[in-house]
């Protein structure tokens, strides 16, 4: 496996995130079936993730092999509501982990969530949190072979 290199995704990388985001819409819209399958998604998800990420002092960080993007990870930092110690009250967020389909398996996951590790304890905080897909069963395993454990389940109810 050719060497990884992380960084901060800039504004030209847009596109690239954008066609990621819309690899994992499309297969998770297999698992699940309420993604949206169109590469516009992709494109407003990215808007609306920036948007977020701006105003919860947050990244997108980019893995790259040989100076091509083949993962993206979005962090940010947050706060709990105030029924949280205040040890763990703030903590940094994993909100998106992607990995390219043809690099998936390598470890390059693995990496971004160290970064993440990393950047949550620059932070001088305690608690990295991360969500799942209960149907996304590799991303799950992957998270909790990572030492990441349940801590709320968020049920849905189709009315």
């Amino acid at each position: 496996m050719p060497s990884i290199t992380l960084r901060t995704a800039l504004p030209a990388d847009r596109g690239t995130v954008v066609e990621l985001i819309h690899q994992l819409n499309v297969f998770e819209a297999d698992l699940v079936g309420d993604r949206r399958r169109d590469y516009r998604a992709a494109e407003e998800y990215y808007d609306e993730l920036m948007q977020r990420l701006s105003r919860r002092n947050g990244r997108i960080v980019l893995a790259e092999a040989e100076r091509v993007v083949v993962a993206a990870m979005g962090f940010s930092l947050d706060q709990d509501a105030a029924y949280v110690i205040d040890d763990v009250r703030n903590h940094g967020t994993v909100t998106d982990l992607i990995v390219h389909n043809n690099w998936r398996g390598q470890g390059i996951g693995q990496l971004l969530l160290n970064e993440a590790e990393r950047l949550t304890k620059e932070a001088g905080h305690k608690r990295l949190v991360i969500g799942a897909l209960m149907a996304n069963e590799r991303a799950e395993r992957t998270y909790r072979a990572f030492g990441f454990a349940p801590y709320v389940s968020i049920l849905s109810k189709e009315l």
